[in-house]
């Protein structure tokens, strides 16, 4: 097992290498001068280029980039161009806002994605399955913003049940707690029809096992069948599916953030796209992309933890 997490360390050493690439030329790419946004419309060509001087930017792009990865790898990510403020305290402010609104998001998608499958799988072919198979596609089918538009509509403005307005702490979510419901369910609802119906294909491959026919046929109880025998074996494959949803929850809260106005990475990320504010952009990105490869790397792990049989050599 030691082994497994040391190569499979080393293994992501080239996936954020690329990442950091990407992100990186795509940020030269987009149109726009930080140094002629950080001097204003109205400066003259010298104060631009002592600002680009002092940036780093009259440099050749290689140069740039290893410049940043070097001050990366010791934690500077550099400073947003508009407020001055150093990267990683503009991040850390909004790091777990965005990590429990994944983290929520996941716990609920898991919740009703599995009763949802489990409850397809077993009555398969049945109106159950059936209607449970349409909610998933709609669910699905429906984009997070259009969703968290009408619950707001809903909810918060026509049957007054929840805030309309979200009023957090600068690193936290608030003292109300119902603050979190309609975000959650926004940003939820799309991985919870991707595990039920994951569950579901699952199971239904489990459960025509000769092991769970044996089993049946010496007298074992249909809930020890279902719960104890072939749901083990059907989630090694949706734990997959959870890991990776847990990481596009962390991209996809860009979207319910700012629909719900909050504080988190997301809403960081979109403030800084819409004023070219290019460190903040590659350190949220570098950031999310790190902790999506520490998510994917947990995953594997818990495979083992789940069939012992699994070759983690």
């Amino acid at each position: 097992m030691t082994k497994f997490i040391i190569r499979r360390l080393l293994q992501t050493i080239p996936v954020l290498i690329g990442v950091s690439i990407l992100v990186f030329s795509l940020m030269h790419l987009i149109p726009g001068d930080p140094a002629q946004i950080i001097a204003g419309e109205g400066a003259s060509e010298k104060t631009v280029e002592q600002i680009r001087e002092k940036l780093g930017l009259n440099e050749p792009v290689h140069v740039q980039y290893f410049s940043y990865i070097s001050n990366a790898l010791q934690g500077d990510l550099g400073s947003s161009i508009r407020s001055g403020r150093p990267v990683m305290d503009e991040i850390q402010t909004r790091f777990l806002v965005t990590v429990e609104l994944a983290f929520y998001s996941t716990l609920l998608a898991v919740f009703i994605g599995l009763i949802a499958g489990i409850i397809s799988a077993v009555r398969h072919y049945t109106l159950s399955d059936v209607t449970i198979m349409i909610i998933a596609l709609f669910g699905l089918s429906m984009p997070n913003f259009w969703m968290g538009l009408v619950l707001i509509q809903w909810f918060a403005v026509d049957a007054s049940w929840l805030p309309e307005f979200f009023k957090m702490r600068p690193s936290g979510w608030g003292d109300d707690w119902r603050q979190v419901i309609l975000p959650v369910i926004t940003l939820g609802t799309g991985g919870a029809a991707i595990i039920a119906r994951m569950t579901r294909s699952s199971m239904l491959e489990v459960i025509g096992q000769d092991y769970i026919r044996t089993a049946r046929a010496k007298g074992v109880s249909e809930r020890t069948v279902i719960y104890r025998h072939a749901l083990k074996n059907a989630l090694i494959p949706v734990i997959t599916v959870v890991g990776l949803e847990f990481g596009a929850f962390l991209g996809g809260a860009v979207l319910t953030e700012t629909i719900f106005a909050i504080n988190g990475m997301g809403r960081l990320t979109v403030d800084a796209i819409r004023q070219r504010d290019f460190p903040i952009v590659q350190g949220t990105v570098l950031v999310i992309s790190t902790l999506f490869v520490l998510v994917n790397l947990i995953v594997d792990i818990s495979y083992r933890l789940l069939n012992k049989r699994i070759d983690m050599n």
